[in-house]
């Protein structure tokens, strides 16, 4: 059975020019990723490391330079027009700003309402207003009488993210890539949105991809699915959120670990620090040769300077590094559990 969404090779390389002199930006370098129907997949990374370009790939907003974006088993660059709207209808954006994605001068009701009707969801104002009102009650903005005719301002921020849920599920999307969808909305309600998003996957069978630098945000919501690490265009650990949190194997991600507080004063006073040798994270435009984490990791030696490491199974998970087996077992009980 082929994937709902596949990567095969992509690279997006960007084009640059700094006091004249042009150079090339590889946001993106020989991406493999799969996407499978109602799992969710958290993606995560530090700002710049291309996490963002990667979810405009998958909703079809960025060609890839190089490789292969499959739907359904079919190269979605290479579909004829109707197989192309069934691709961009069933794979949804949920963005970070959600004042930015929602358009000022338009109410709740004509932003909901336009693309329902342009993709003849429903027929009619008056199926369509019924159609906006069951929207608004599943992503729980009730009654919604009181938000259609309302405007973007008039919101809070985590009203404004239930509707850019609402305008994404409109056209029954397979797939939903949620870009950072709770770092703009404050911290008290930020649980009501990732519960929002495990209530749409549970019972419309959503798969969802959460892209974000929270690993304890990503660990909520994928509990039960996957978490794809990213650093500076490359993807560097793949495997389950319980494995992969649980005993992780590059320095990268044992890095990030090592940076979430801890509440509690005993387990934080016997937490250990993984002593980078760097805290600067190396030019996107100019990525070091070799492993690309090799001028801050504590591991390094002349083979991670020069040979970049492939993504390989180490155990039942995937890791790009040539030291995963014999680098020290890390656990950090506050988030493996």
């Amino acid at each position: 059975m082929s994937h709902l969404l596949q990567l095969n090779d992509v690279s997006v390389i960007f084009e640059g020019k700094t006091d004249g002199v042009k150079h090339t930006i590889p946001a993106m370098v020989d991406v493999n990723l799969s996407f499978d129907s109602g799992e969710i997949v958290a993606l995560v990374g530090e700002s710049g490391c291309g996490k963002t370009t990667l979810g405009k790939v998958l909703t079809g907003l960025q060609k890839p330079t190089k490789g292969e974006l499959f739907y359904k088993g079919k190269n979605v660059w290479s579909m004829n027009k109707a197989e192309f709207a069934e691709y961009r209808s069933s794979v949804q954006l949920v963005q970070q700003d959600s004042y930015a994605a929602l358009n000022p001068a338009k109410t709740i009701f004509q932003s909901l309402s336009a693309p329902i009707l342009q993709n003849k969801i429903v027929k009619g104002k008056k199926a369509a207003h019924e159609k906006v009102c069951e929207l608004l009650r599943t992503v729980e903005l009730t009654p919604p009488e009181q938000f259609l005719e309302k405007y973007p301002h008039q919101l809070s921020g985590g009203q404004r993210q239930r509707v850019l849920m609402a305008r994404a599920i409109s056209l029954n999307p397979k797939l939903i890539v949620a870009d950072e969808p709770v770092s703009m909305v404050d911290v008290s309600l930020r649980l009501s949105i990732l519960n929002l998003m495990a209530k749409l996957n549970k019972e419309m069978g959503i798969a969802f991809v959460y892209i974000t630098h929270d690993l304890a945000t990503a660990r909520y919501i994928a509990k039960n699915g996957r978490l794809a690490v990213m650093y500076l265009g490359k993807i560097v650990e793949l495997g389950s959120v319980r494995n992969v949190l649980a005993a992780p194997r590059h320095p990268y991600l044992q890095a990030l670990l090592t940076a979430v507080p801890v509440p509690d004063p005993k387990v934080a006073k016997g937490k250990r620090e993984l002593p980078l040798k760097s805290l600067e994270m190396p030019s996107i435009s100019n990525p070091p040769s070799g492993c690309a984490f090799n001028p801050r990791c504590p591991y390094a030696d002349e083979t991670c300077v020069l040979v970049q490491p492939k993504l390989d199974f180490h155990g039942d998970d995937l890791v790009a590094c040539h030291h995963a087996e014999r680098i020290p077992e890390w656990k950090l009980v506050t988030l493996a559990k």
